[in-house]
Protein backbone atom coordinates (compact mmCIF):
# COMPACT_ATOMS: atom_id res chain seq x y z
CA UNK A 1 0.00 0.00 0.00
CA UNK A 2 1.40 3.17 -1.29
CA UNK A 3 0.72 6.18 1.14
CA UNK A 4 0.63 9.75 -0.38
CA UNK A 5 0.37 13.63 1.39
CA UNK A 6 -2.41 15.42 2.10
CA UNK A 7 -3.86 18.21 3.44
CA UNK A 8 -7.78 18.52 4.18
CA UNK A 9 -9.32 21.67 4.63
CA UNK A 10 -12.62 22.03 5.99
CA UNK A 11 -15.47 23.37 8.44
CA UNK A 12 -15.13 22.00 11.87
CA UNK A 13 -18.58 20.32 11.86
CA UNK A 14 -18.75 16.65 11.33
CA UNK A 15 -14.95 16.55 10.81
CA UNK A 16 -15.01 13.70 13.22
CA UNK A 17 -16.16 11.35 9.79
CA UNK A 18 -13.10 12.71 8.12
CA UNK A 19 -10.71 11.44 11.04
CA UNK A 20 -12.82 8.24 11.25
CA UNK A 21 -12.62 7.83 7.38
CA UNK A 22 -9.03 8.31 7.11
CA UNK A 23 -8.35 5.79 9.80
CA UNK A 24 -10.10 3.01 8.11
CA UNK A 25 -8.22 3.47 5.51
CA UNK A 26 -5.43 2.65 6.73
CA UNK A 27 -3.90 6.13 7.02
CA UNK A 28 -2.33 8.53 9.53
CA UNK A 29 -2.95 11.94 10.60
CA UNK A 30 0.33 13.55 11.20
CA UNK A 31 -0.79 17.11 12.07
CA UNK A 32 -4.48 18.32 13.50
CA UNK A 33 -5.08 22.37 13.43
CA UNK A 34 -8.21 23.98 14.07
CA UNK A 35 -8.46 27.66 13.43
CA UNK A 36 -11.69 29.25 14.89
CA UNK A 37 -14.51 27.10 12.53
CA UNK A 38 -11.92 25.31 10.31
CA UNK A 39 -10.02 22.64 11.06
CA UNK A 40 -6.89 21.43 8.95
CA UNK A 41 -5.45 18.16 8.32
CA UNK A 42 -2.46 16.98 7.36
CA UNK A 43 -2.18 12.80 6.50
CA UNK A 44 -1.19 10.23 4.73
CA UNK A 45 -3.80 7.80 2.84
CA UNK A 46 -3.50 4.88 0.30
CA UNK A 47 -2.87 6.59 -3.38
CA UNK A 48 -6.26 4.79 -4.31
CA UNK A 49 -8.61 6.29 -1.52
CA UNK A 50 -7.50 9.96 -2.52
CA UNK A 51 -10.87 10.07 -4.82
CA UNK A 52 -12.98 8.67 -2.12
CA UNK A 53 -11.99 11.13 0.31
CA UNK A 54 -12.82 13.77 -1.70
CA UNK A 55 -15.93 13.03 -2.29
CA UNK A 56 -16.94 11.77 1.23
CA UNK A 57 -15.63 15.74 1.78
CA UNK A 58 -18.13 17.51 -0.58
CA UNK A 59 -20.90 17.51 1.43
CA UNK A 60 -18.86 18.80 4.33
CA UNK A 61 -17.39 21.78 2.08
CA UNK A 62 -14.58 19.77 2.84
CA UNK A 63 -11.22 20.33 0.01
CA UNK A 64 -8.62 18.22 -0.47
CA UNK A 65 -4.88 18.67 -2.09
CA UNK A 66 -1.77 17.22 -2.29
CA UNK A 67 0.48 18.19 0.30
CA UNK A 68 4.09 16.86 -0.67
CA UNK A 69 6.04 17.44 2.24
CA UNK A 70 3.62 16.04 4.71
CA UNK A 71 5.79 14.65 6.95
CA UNK A 72 8.96 15.45 6.77
CA UNK A 73 11.16 18.14 8.94
CA UNK A 74 13.39 21.17 7.49
CA UNK A 75 15.87 23.38 8.78
CA UNK A 76 15.43 26.95 7.60
CA UNK A 77 18.85 28.58 7.90
CA UNK A 78 19.62 32.29 8.22
CA UNK A 79 23.00 33.79 8.44
CA UNK A 80 21.93 35.79 11.47
CA UNK A 81 19.86 36.59 13.85
CA UNK A 82 20.27 40.31 12.76
CA UNK A 83 17.02 42.08 11.69
CA UNK A 84 17.97 42.32 7.89
CA UNK A 85 18.65 38.43 7.42
CA UNK A 86 16.33 37.16 9.94
CA UNK A 87 12.28 38.04 9.85
CA UNK A 88 11.27 38.24 6.21
CA UNK A 89 13.08 35.61 3.71
CA UNK A 90 12.80 33.20 6.80
CA UNK A 91 9.74 33.75 7.63
CA UNK A 92 8.54 33.46 4.42
CA UNK A 93 10.15 30.24 3.34
CA UNK A 94 9.29 28.45 6.38
CA UNK A 95 5.08 29.38 6.28
CA UNK A 96 4.87 28.57 2.78
CA UNK A 97 6.57 25.11 3.14
CA UNK A 98 4.29 24.65 6.04
CA UNK A 99 1.64 25.10 3.53
CA UNK A 100 2.93 22.16 1.57
CA UNK A 101 2.80 20.28 4.90
CA UNK A 102 6.79 20.27 6.09
CA UNK A 103 7.38 20.90 9.97
CA UNK A 104 10.10 23.81 9.51
CA UNK A 105 12.60 24.95 12.21
CA UNK A 106 14.26 28.11 11.88
CA UNK A 107 17.53 28.40 12.97
CA UNK A 108 19.80 31.86 13.29
CA UNK A 109 23.51 31.10 13.14
CA UNK A 110 25.64 33.03 16.09
CA UNK A 111 28.76 33.69 13.71
CA UNK A 112 27.43 33.03 9.97
CA UNK A 113 26.68 36.78 8.81
CA UNK A 114 29.38 38.19 6.28
CA UNK A 115 32.33 37.97 4.31
CA UNK A 116 35.12 38.24 7.29
CA UNK A 117 32.95 36.05 9.76
CA UNK A 118 31.29 32.88 8.75
CA UNK A 119 31.04 29.80 10.96
CA UNK A 120 28.90 26.78 12.71
CA UNK A 121 29.29 25.45 15.58
CA UNK A 122 29.18 21.99 16.58
CA UNK A 123 25.64 22.43 18.42
CA UNK A 124 24.40 24.25 15.23
CA UNK A 125 25.84 21.43 12.83
CA UNK A 126 24.40 18.47 15.82
CA UNK A 127 20.71 20.29 15.10
CA UNK A 128 21.08 20.28 11.52
CA UNK A 129 21.63 16.85 10.62
CA UNK A 130 18.99 15.90 13.05
CA UNK A 131 16.49 16.86 10.11
CA UNK A 132 15.32 15.68 6.33
CA UNK A 133 16.55 18.36 4.88
CA UNK A 134 18.36 21.58 5.25
CA UNK A 135 17.97 25.22 3.22
CA UNK A 136 20.47 27.46 3.38
CA UNK A 137 19.22 31.57 2.97
CA UNK A 138 22.37 33.08 1.46
CA UNK A 139 22.67 37.26 0.59
CA UNK A 140 23.18 38.81 -2.89
CA UNK A 141 27.12 38.35 -2.88
CA UNK A 142 28.15 35.61 -5.17
CA UNK A 143 32.08 36.47 -3.14
CA UNK A 144 30.36 35.81 0.24
CA UNK A 145 28.52 32.59 -1.21
CA UNK A 146 31.43 31.80 -2.69
CA UNK A 147 33.93 31.83 0.18
CA UNK A 148 31.74 30.75 3.13
CA UNK A 149 29.71 27.49 1.68
CA UNK A 150 32.68 25.09 2.30
CA UNK A 151 32.46 26.02 6.43
CA UNK A 152 28.93 25.65 6.08
CA UNK A 153 28.63 22.37 4.24
CA UNK A 154 31.36 20.80 6.45
CA UNK A 155 29.78 18.20 8.69
CA UNK A 156 26.41 18.42 7.06
CA UNK A 157 25.13 14.54 6.40
CA UNK A 158 21.89 15.82 4.75
CA UNK A 159 20.60 17.21 1.63
CA UNK A 160 21.37 20.56 1.39
CA UNK A 161 19.21 23.16 -0.75
CA UNK A 162 20.76 26.99 -1.31
CA UNK A 163 19.10 30.00 -2.09
CA UNK A 164 20.38 32.97 -2.77
CA UNK A 165 20.58 36.51 -4.53
CA UNK A 166 22.36 35.53 -7.94
CA UNK A 167 20.55 33.40 -10.35
CA UNK A 168 20.14 29.85 -10.33
CA UNK A 169 22.97 28.97 -12.89
CA UNK A 170 25.31 31.49 -10.99
CA UNK A 171 24.89 29.70 -7.77
CA UNK A 172 25.19 26.05 -9.46
CA UNK A 173 28.82 27.63 -10.70
CA UNK A 174 30.40 28.92 -7.74
CA UNK A 175 29.59 26.23 -5.26
CA UNK A 176 31.67 23.55 -6.05
CA UNK A 177 31.27 20.66 -5.28
CA UNK A 178 27.48 20.88 -5.92
CA UNK A 179 24.67 20.40 -3.24
CA UNK A 180 21.71 18.79 -3.67
CA UNK A 181 19.88 21.95 -4.51
CA UNK A 182 19.54 25.36 -5.93
CA UNK A 183 16.65 28.67 -5.96
CA UNK A 184 18.68 31.39 -7.48
CA UNK A 185 17.17 35.71 -7.31
CA UNK A 186 15.57 35.03 -3.87
CA UNK A 187 18.46 36.88 -1.70
CA UNK A 188 18.15 39.39 1.28
CA UNK A 189 15.12 41.46 1.11
CA UNK A 190 13.22 43.99 3.81
CA UNK A 191 9.90 43.19 3.10
CA UNK A 192 7.35 39.98 3.23
CA UNK A 193 6.69 38.70 -0.07
CA UNK A 194 3.52 40.15 -2.19
CA UNK A 195 4.20 40.13 -5.51
CA UNK A 196 3.42 37.49 -7.76
CA UNK A 197 6.78 36.89 -8.56
CA UNK A 198 8.20 36.67 -5.33
CA UNK A 199 5.37 34.03 -4.69
CA UNK A 200 6.74 31.91 -7.53
CA UNK A 201 9.84 32.05 -6.37
CA UNK A 202 8.37 30.01 -3.03
CA UNK A 203 6.41 28.36 -5.65
CA UNK A 204 10.28 27.08 -6.65
CA UNK A 205 11.48 26.61 -3.22
CA UNK A 206 8.86 24.10 -2.81
CA UNK A 207 9.37 22.31 -6.10
CA UNK A 208 12.78 22.12 -5.85
CA UNK A 209 12.78 20.48 -2.22
CA UNK A 210 10.12 18.02 -3.48
CA UNK A 211 12.60 16.48 -6.03
CA UNK A 212 15.19 16.42 -3.46
CA UNK A 213 13.08 14.88 -0.92
CA UNK A 214 11.73 12.42 -3.71
CA UNK A 215 15.55 11.30 -4.64
CA UNK A 216 15.26 10.23 -0.83
CA UNK A 217 12.52 8.80 -0.73
CA UNK A 218 13.58 6.36 -3.39
CA UNK A 219 17.05 5.59 -1.35
CA UNK A 220 14.98 5.05 1.40
CA UNK A 221 12.74 2.61 -0.48
CA UNK A 222 15.59 0.53 -1.33
CA UNK A 223 16.24 -0.63 1.94
CA UNK A 224 12.91 -0.25 4.02
CA UNK A 225 12.63 1.08 7.27
CA UNK A 226 11.55 -1.46 9.78
CA UNK A 227 8.26 0.79 10.77
CA UNK A 228 6.81 3.27 8.75
CA UNK A 229 7.43 6.95 10.82
CA UNK A 230 3.62 7.73 10.82
CA UNK A 231 2.51 4.37 12.32
CA UNK A 232 5.56 4.47 14.80
CA UNK A 233 3.92 7.89 15.82
CA UNK A 234 0.73 6.23 16.19
CA UNK A 235 2.05 3.40 18.29
CA UNK A 236 4.20 5.93 20.93
CA UNK A 237 0.67 8.30 21.32
CA UNK A 238 -1.07 5.09 21.86
CA UNK A 239 1.51 3.42 24.45
CA UNK A 240 2.88 6.53 26.05
CA UNK A 241 0.73 8.46 28.02
CA UNK A 242 2.96 11.35 29.41
CA UNK A 243 3.43 12.19 25.75
CA UNK A 244 -0.65 13.44 25.72
CA UNK A 245 0.70 16.14 28.72
CA UNK A 246 3.26 17.95 26.09
CA UNK A 247 1.69 21.29 25.58
CA UNK A 248 3.39 21.18 22.18
CA UNK A 249 0.74 21.20 18.83
CA UNK A 250 3.09 18.68 17.58
CA UNK A 251 4.40 16.39 19.99
CA UNK A 252 5.49 13.80 17.86
CA UNK A 253 6.89 14.85 14.80
CA UNK A 254 7.56 12.60 11.93
CA UNK A 255 10.15 12.59 10.34
CA UNK A 256 10.93 10.53 6.63
CA UNK A 257 13.00 8.44 8.93
CA UNK A 258 12.46 8.52 12.30
CA UNK A 259 10.23 10.62 14.86
CA UNK A 260 11.10 13.16 17.31
CA UNK A 261 9.32 13.00 21.01
CA UNK A 262 8.95 16.60 22.45
CA UNK A 263 9.69 14.21 26.03
CA UNK A 264 12.85 15.11 28.17
CA UNK A 265 15.29 11.62 27.30
CA UNK A 266 16.36 10.98 30.80
CA UNK A 267 13.22 9.95 32.27
CA UNK A 268 11.68 8.83 29.31
CA UNK A 269 14.01 6.99 26.95
CA UNK A 270 14.24 3.54 28.65
CA UNK A 271 10.01 3.30 28.81
CA UNK A 272 10.47 4.27 24.97
CA UNK A 273 12.54 1.75 24.51
CA UNK A 274 10.34 -0.84 25.83
CA UNK A 275 7.13 0.36 23.70
CA UNK A 276 5.36 -2.64 22.12
CA UNK A 277 4.63 -1.94 18.30
CA UNK A 278 3.68 -5.96 18.09
CA UNK A 279 3.89 -8.31 19.87
CA UNK A 280 7.85 -9.21 21.26
CA UNK A 281 8.48 -6.14 19.49
CA UNK A 282 9.71 -3.29 21.15
CA UNK A 283 11.01 0.55 19.65
CA UNK A 284 14.18 -0.39 21.17
CA UNK A 285 14.84 -3.58 18.84
CA UNK A 286 13.95 -1.59 15.64
CA UNK A 287 15.62 1.46 15.90
CA UNK A 288 18.08 4.16 17.52
CA UNK A 289 17.27 6.13 20.39
CA UNK A 290 19.31 9.37 21.16
CA UNK A 291 19.18 12.83 22.90
CA UNK A 292 18.42 15.47 20.62
CA UNK A 293 20.04 18.80 20.81
CA UNK A 294 17.56 20.59 20.04
CA UNK A 295 16.05 21.30 23.67
CA UNK A 296 16.02 18.07 25.52
CA UNK A 297 14.11 15.94 23.42
CA UNK A 298 14.05 12.49 22.10
CA UNK A 299 15.32 11.59 18.66
CA UNK A 300 13.91 8.06 17.17
CA UNK A 301 15.73 6.80 13.82
CA UNK A 302 14.34 4.13 12.14
CA UNK A 303 16.87 1.26 11.54
CA UNK A 304 16.36 -0.48 7.77
CA UNK A 305 15.54 -3.74 7.10
CA UNK A 306 18.53 -5.20 6.54
CA UNK A 307 19.69 -4.40 9.87
CA UNK A 308 17.01 -5.66 11.73
CA UNK A 309 14.61 -8.65 9.63
CA UNK A 310 11.87 -7.22 10.69
CA UNK A 311 9.61 -5.49 9.46
CA UNK A 312 6.24 -4.34 10.71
Amino acid sequence: MILVPITYKGGVYRHDEILDLIEDMGGYIIQKHMIAQEVVLQALIPREDIETLRVLSRPLTGEVIFAPLVGTEIAIVSMSLEIHHLPHASCDVAEYLRTAGAKTNMIGLARGFGKRIGLLSDEERDIINEHDLVIYLFGNFETCIKQKMPTFRRGIHIPIVVTGGPSTDALKKIIDPPVAGYVGGFGRFMHRTKEAPEIAKLDDIVSEVSRVLDGRRSDIAKDPLSISPARLMDVILEQLPDIHDVTSPVPVVVQMDGVRVKLPYDPFAVQLKKVEVEKGVTVGMISDIRPSRMRDYILVKIKPFSDTGLMV
